[in-house]
């Protein structure tokens, strides 16, 4: 440790840089094969595993904001790979759901984001990946301490 900041061994911006390249990597692959951009993806991804969540839900799980959240949800509504019905006690309230088109771009985007990932990953070992989640978890919970 030093107490020079120099951006390139500065871990907050080589964690930034390593989930932007990732992301954006990936995210071509899923323009390309669905015409889905990154907020959307993530959007189908969450939705996916937690039916029925509100747009603010979705921006809280997918940690990106209310008005790409809101833009992606309009898009895939409007392309017809999710469906919106509104709460009945709370009628601004919207409960979002993919529709069986939006279910088979989610098994698609599905199967290649783990192929991406294991490719990714290739070359690793089981401890190296393992030690790595580890580090990751760590720093999660360290941060929201913080």
């Amino acid at each position: 440790m030093t107490d020079e900041l120099i951006l390139d061994n500065f871990m907050p911006y080589r964690l930034a840089r390593l989930s932007s390249t990732v992301s954006q990597t990936v995210a071509r692959a899923y323009d390309k094969q669905f015409g889905l951009s990154i907020p959307e993806w993530r959007v189908i991804a969450i939705l996916g595993r937690h039916p029925g969540l509100s747009a603010v839900e979705v921006a809280e799980q997918t940690f990106l904001d209310k008005v790409a959240v809101s833009r992606a949800v309009s898009k895939l509504i409007k392309a017809g790979r999710i469906d919106r019905q509104f709460a009945d006690a709370d009628r601004r309230r919207s409960i979002l759901n993919l529709s069986e088109k939006g279910r088979e771009v989610h098994d698609g985007v599905a199967a290649l984001a783990l192929a991406f990932e294991r490719e990714l990953l290739e070359g690793l070992s089981d401890d190296e990946v393992a030690g790595f989640n580890a580090v990751m978890d760590r720093l999660l919970e360290k941060v929201r301490d913080l």
